[in-house]
């Protein structure tokens, strides 16, 4: 069987305190690693998903509830579902967040930052798909996930 969790699919978050969040996979380990012996992921994700806004609303109010809070971290395979979308390329999984960042506690602030600043910047504007509309799998991962 093919894989299909790879770099840019949009996954829902099993177990943990992530559990029903949903992230981007930014990297796979189909083989594990030294540090981890299995099959495991590097995602980033939406921990707080923006709320809705109206016209009403004033700036202030707008640009407080359009914020975003990110997380990334290594999610084994197990305790993650993949969805039917994958991110369009110009959001870029890959320059999200690396290695290198993961084995610090500064680097990993740092990567939250930069996931936040993209995602925020993706949700207010989201990419157009081919047909001129905004993108569903964006817009997917800005929604709430209700169960």
């Amino acid at each position: 069987m093919g894989k299909f969790i790879k770099a840019g699919r949009v996954v829902v978050m099993l177990q943990g305190r992530y559990a029903g969040k949903k992230a981007i996979v930014v990297k796979t380990f189909d083989d594990g690693s030294k540090a981890r012996p299995f099959g495991h992921a590097l995602v980033a994700g939406v921990d707080r998903a923006p709320l809705k806004v109206t016209r009403r609303m004033s700036k202030k109010k707008i640009t407080k509830r359009t914020k975003v809070k990110p997380f990334v971290k290594y999610a084994n395979f197990n305790h993650i579902m993949p969805t039917r979308y994958q991110v369009p390329a110009e959001i870029a999984p890959a320059s999200m967040c690396t290695d290198q960042q993961m084995d610090t506690a500064d680097g990993r602030v740092e990567a939250k930052k930069f996931v936040k600043s993209l995602l925020q910047e993706k949700f207010s504007t989201p990419p157009p798909d081919k047909s001129g509309r905004p993108s569903k799998d964006v817009l997917y991962l800005r929604k709430k996930l209700r169960f």
